[in-house]
């Protein structure tokens, strides 16, 4: 026992004497990897489906890492995603017309196992966690109103409701999977500059949703607002609920249209990073 606690005290101090920790902030963009259907284009003639990943997009981190020798460390990363818009429904026929897309606005952390190939090369792997965040939802949805609505409106033929708004989608806490290979260049005792390539693998589960904004104007064919707010996000038409809950298991018979079957929605992505990197020095290399 006595042996035992001599190795693991030389082993520390060896540890400490090599001890090395350095802060590094990055920015970069993804592109979606493993994409899954999102949503459908629609016009006259076909539908086409929409694959993507809400992990598109660009990025900025802020990394620290402590090495407990010239090769391994453990690495401890904060980030934020602002993702790209993916069309979740474009319908493009006569009478109607829809645009609405879908983006990430994500906080995220990793923690990773740092090693280094040489002293410009080096690569890390570990788990991925989203902290907080949203899926935003942004919708526009134009349709003709039929002869029986325009007469009970009082406006003539042609005339069209006007619909925007906002949704925002909350999901569970996933873990996921991050690596990486970078490369080093040395500026000083001190900074570096890099660049790296990063995957993140993780899937986001969906918990609820919240209606934020809505507003429907009722349009006379010219383009003059004949009703405006007709429609808002106090007095929403039927179809529409200000909140929603996603669940595992719906039963058939269920009227409430606030509860819908949960899915899962893709986050991973591959991309460059470049950043800089600080290294503050221990006190025993310094002597």
């Amino acid at each position: 026992m006595k042996q035992f606690g001599i190795v693991l005290t030389a082993l520390l101090i060896s540890s400490l004497s090599f001890a090395q920790v350095e802060v590094s902030l990055s920015t970069g963009y993804a592109v979606g990897s493993a994409g899954m259907k999102l949503g459908e284009s629609i016009n006259l003639s076909e539908t086409e489906n929409s694959y993507g990943s809400y992990g598109e997009g660009a990025n900025v981190q802020l990394r620290g890492t402590y090495y407990f020798n010239e090769s391994f460390g453990v690495d401890l990363g904060l980030g934020y995603l602002h993702g790209t818009d993916q069309t979740i429904s474009e319908v493009n026929v006569p009478n109607r017309e829809v645009d609405a897309v879908a983006r990430a606005r994500a906080f995220g952390a990793s923690t990773s196992i740092v090693y280094k190939f040489t002293n410009n090369i080096y690569g890390r792997f570990g788990a991925l966690l989203k902290l907080g965040g949203k899926t935003e939802a942004v919708v526009y949805d134009k349709s003709v109103l039929s002869q029986a609505e325009a007469d009970a409106f009082g406006i003539p033929l042609g005339s069209y409701s006007e619909t925007n708004y906002k949704e925002d989608f909350h999901g569970h806490f996933p873990l996921g999977f991050v690596g990486a290979l970078g490369y080093k260049f040395n500026l000083n005792d001190n900074l570096n500059l890099f660049v790296e390539a990063e995957y993140y693998g993780i899937s986001l589960k969906r918990k609820d949703s919240e209606i934020t904004e809505f507003n429907t104007d009722v349009v006379l064919p010219d383009g003059t607002v004949a009703f405006a707010g007709f429609y808002n996000i106090d007095n929403l038409p039927n179809g529409y609920n200000k909140e929603t809950t996603y669940v595992d298991n719906l039963s058939n018979s269920n009227t409430d249209s606030s509860r819908k079957l949960s899915q899962k929605v893709p986050y991973s992505s591959f991309g460059i990073n470049f950043g800089i990197t600080y290294r503050f020095k221990s006190s025993s290399k310094k002597q």
